[in-house]
């Protein structure tokens, strides 16, 4: 553990690190005191961006945030990355910092839920929109975006992913040719790296992370029942605003998930947990269920 360390913010948080069972390093902020939980953020994110939603509660827990292998001060992704790798990330960090509790934001969500499925480390765990599939028709769309990240990240074109990615999920930007996006998002990526400062990371390095975890939430199609098996107490939550996708995603959970409660957010979206979002109701929620 080295020394206090102040972000862009003006938060204060430490750093450490705990090593995965196939070596890897997972770096992490630490903030706050009392009992310990895990937040682990989603795609195209690193611990930087839950350092708001961290900072609300540690005046009550001990926060651990964790780069998430593939990110920042964590080791790679490697090559034979799977959701078992992630679940054995959250162990050695269950163990070395003594928390048994967890929230997940999306693909953090659905690692923190799938981790509970055999950890009994994990007594409670809190998922605020989990990308896991129950059958909906909307997977060919979703492999359809696989196919294009896969394919622009493959050729080193990191602003035509970003563009890409925002045209399948944003219906108002797809009439706006590439040929005046490309460039625009390019500029913005430059001028994000040259912002970037102390433990945060850059879209241009966080972007390529994306191609790996869309894959592992295509496998969970047909996984649905899995859940079953999870003994943690369970709040699932969902934001007013978010895609009907999610929405079937949290009620097939709640369906299974032994124990657990399904709770909606009024005006908040996917992103709402992040910094950039609204982590405040979130906050509020954690608050009353982990205490």
């Amino acid at each position: 553990m080295c020394g206090d360390i102040m972000d862009n913010s003006k938060q204060m948080y430490k750093t450490g690190s705990v090593t995965s069972k196939d070596g890897t390093k997972v770096g992490y902020r630490q903030m706050g005191s009392g009992h310990g939980i895990i937040l682990l953020h989603g795609g195209v994110n690193a611990s930087q961006h839950l350092m708001k939603l961290g900072t609300l509660l540690s005046n009550e827990f001990a926060v651990y945030i964790p780069d998430r292998r593939g990110r920042g001060m964590s080791g790679p992704v490697g090559e034979d990355y799977s959701i078992e790798k992630e679940d054995e990330d959250l162990d050695a960090l269950l163990k070395k910092t003594g928390a048994h509790y967890v929230f997940g934001t999306a693909d953090g969500a659905l690692f923190a839920l799938h981790a509970a499925i055999s950890n009994p480390a994990i007594y409670k765990v809190a998922a605020y929109e989990p990308l896991v599939f129950a059958g909906q028709p909307e997977l060919d769309q979703f492999r359809i975006t696989i196919q294009h990240l896969d394919k622009n990240i493959a050729e080193g074109k990191v602003a035509k992913a970003t563009v890409d990615l925002t045209k399948d999920s944003v219906n108002f930007i797809k009439p706006i040719p590439d040929l005046v996006l490309v460039p625009l998002v390019k500029l913005i990526l430059w001028m994000n790296v040259k912002t970037v400062k102390g433990d945060d990371v850059s879209y241009q390095e966080l972007i390529p992370t994306l191609d790996d975890e869309l894959h592992l939430v295509e496998k969970t199609e047909g996984t649905i029942e899995d859940y079953k098996n999870v003994s943690a107490r369970v709040l699932l939550l969902e934001g007013s605003k978010t895609h009907s996708l999610l929405k079937e995603s949290l009620d097939a959970l709640n369906e299974v998930l032994p124990h657990s409660n399904l709770v909606e957010l009024k005006g908040l979206n996917h992103d709402s947990a992040q910094d950039y979002g609204k982590p405040e109701p979130i906050a509020r929620e954690l608050k009353s269920f982990f205490l």
